[in-house]
């Protein structure tokens, strides 16, 4: 029994330690194209991981997308941002894949699609069919990829997720062909000190590090002087063979004097921790530079999965008079890695650059609740809406409130309420807490209206104002015209927009009965397809709707001909 269990746990040492080795699977590739990736696993995202592989389809779309293996449809969705148009399949072997930004779903998921969203009278559905309903094959055509939703072009944005957790895993390990012989590129290391009587480099607030490149492809960094607790960070990014685009490492891995302090594994995570992103980037630095530094070390809030801290979080304790060799290594799926040395010198010297603390009588304490008031505002704050503590800075000026600045990131969301009795019950009907955005641009923000007191929810600090819309949406035709014939037309296309709040709803009759407009917010365009309803009448009469977030509706009517 004893050498039963011994071999047991050499076979599992040997599966941990062995290059990236992926579950056991046989899947096909999900296009019959080369899979050249615009994206990868765990990729850096505002307040999230990303959850797949973004597959370039050569800015086209229509190109058929194939089920990786036989199952059934488990999930589909359409929405008019996020995924846009997505389907999931759960498989025999335990895992779910996820096929998203589609055009349009093959015939049959197609028809099961479009009998819920007239049922509905609505584009955006979704659907848990029962299992069996819509069986696929492996390698049958199951959509067409596209750019609906979210998607800034063209591609298939592809997953893999444990049917039991729904965790997303890298599918990366599950074998796909994707040529990869290029070593992950790193742009810049920063040190951080760590502690109030921390320092490097005669400086209190983080530096970045000169980077010589040597020989055989790794860096040497110029030396560190430093004393105290120290951590660093790093910029870098990796890429596949055929595309230039700059995607997320694998791996990165930190040695002091040969010992692993942390090690962070893009392989897996949990939704419920994606924002915790936020903790493993330099988040104030990303705000201000639009730049994301990596943190190897466990900064306040880190709870990720996929973080492993070996030795002290990462942190490394500088001793004046003693040396030390710390190693960062990124490495891809492929084996590919970049290696940076970096020499330590414990050395005690005089702070010439001090940290930059804004004191203010609003201090946070991140495990409490707080509520503020500012004028005709308060702000809630439950516990935990914050990593760590801060002094906040709070003021106003009439019904605009100041709420420090969007470089401290929220991972729950807080609530401001605005009491509203000065305005008159019209007013009320058109007014909404907005947020004011880069270059003062009014952003809608959800507003719950009860009585004398509107209320919205927040997970980024800002400012706010109360702003008022009276202006309804605008309605009219791209590819038509008054009492035109139509015979030979596939679509129909309008173009709708509203300058302010925001359109919350849209809806159109062929007629007098519904119709299913497809709406593609990035162009501001809804499409009807005549191929979804068989209209016998000769003249046809249009209506659309449009309403916006605070109630303004505008009305657009054509009538045309078809044979």
């Amino acid at each position: 029994m004893k050498r039963i269990l011994c071999c047991l746990m050499m076979l599992s040492a040997l599966g941990m330690n062995a290059q990236y080795a992926g579950p056991d699977s046989d899947f096909a590739p999900p296009l019959d194209i080369p899979l050249i990736l615009a994206g990868t696993f765990g990729e850096l995202r505002s307040n999230h991981f990303h959850s797949g592989i973004d597959i370039k389809t050569q800015q086209r779309q229509g190109l058929p997308v194939y089920a990786i293996a036989e199952g059934t449809v488990s999930r589909v969705k359409v929405s008019h941002w996020g995924y846009g148009k997505a389907l999931y399949i759960s498989h025999p072997n335990g895992y779910t894949s996820v096929y998203a930004h589609l055009q349009k779903f093959s015939p049959e998921i197609d028809e099961y699609v479009k009998k819920l969203q007239y049922s509905k009278q609505s584009y955006e559905v979704e659907a848990f069919p029962e299992y069996g309903t819509l069986k696929v094959a492996k390698g049958s055509v199951i959509a067409y990829s596209g750019n609906t939703g979210g998607s800034s072009g063209p591609h298939l944005h592809f997953e893999v997720r444990s049917s039991l957790d729904e965790k997303p895993t890298n599918p990366l390990l599950y074998n796909f062909e994707v040529r990869d012989a290029t070593n992950p590129v790193l742009e810049k290391v920063y040190v951080y000190p760590l502690s109030e009587k921390s320092q490097v480099n005669q400086s209190a607030e983080k530096i970045e590090i000169p980077l010589k490149r040597q020989a055989d492809g790794s860096y040497l960094a110029d030396t560190v002087y430093a004393d105290g607790n120290i951590g660093f960070g790093i910029v870098a990014f990796d890429r596949q063979d055929m595309a230039a685009n700059k995607n997320g490492v694998f791996r990165i891995e930190q040695r002091v004097n040969g010992k692993t302090y942390t090690r962070i594994d893009f392989d897996k995570f949990s939704f419920g921790e994606t924002r915790l992103i936020n903790t493993l980037i330099d988040y104030p630095h990303y705000y201000k530079y639009r730049d994301r530094i990596q943190k190897c070390f466990r900064a306040a809030g880190n709870k990720l999965s996929l973080f492993e801290a070996f030795q002290n979080n990462g942190e490394i304790a500088i001793r004046p008079g003693l040396s030390y060799q710390v190693e960062l290594e990124l490495s891809d799926v492929a084996g590919n890695r970049t290696l940076v040395r970096i020499p330590v010198e414990g050395k005690k010297q005089a702070v010439l650059i001090s940290s930059k603390d804004s004191i203010t009588s609003n201090f946070i304490l991140a495990s409490k609740p707080h509520s503020f008031s500012a004028g005709s505002a308060r702000v809630y704050f439950p516990a935990d809406t914050f990593y760590e503590n801060f002094y906040l800075q709070l003021s106003h000026s009439g019904d605009t409130l100041y709420l420090h600045n969007p470089s401290v990131p929220a991972h729950r969301n807080f609530t401001i309420t605005y009491e509203v009795s000065k305005y008159s019950p019209e007013e009320r009907r058109r007014l909404f807490v907005a947020r004011l955005g880069r270059n003062n641009r009014l952003e809608y923000e959800r507003t719950y209206k009860r009585g004398n007191t509107f209320n919205i929810r927040s997970r980024e600090l800002g400012s706010f104002v109360l702003a008022q819309d009276t202006i309804p949406p605008k309605i009219s035709p791209k590819n038509f015209k008054e009492n035109q014939w139509l015979t030979n037309y596939r679509y129909l296309s309008l173009k709708i927009s509203d300058d302010l709040s925001g359109i919350e709803s849209y809806s159109a009759t062929l007629n007098g009965k519904w119709i299913l407009m497809e709406y593609e917010p990035k162009t501001n365009t809804i499409t009807y397809n005549f191929d979804d309803q068989i209209l016998n009448e000769r003249q046809c009469r249009l209506k659309v709707e449009v309403t916006d977030n605070v109630g303004n509706s505008s009305e657009f009517t054509a009538n045309f001909y078809r044979r």
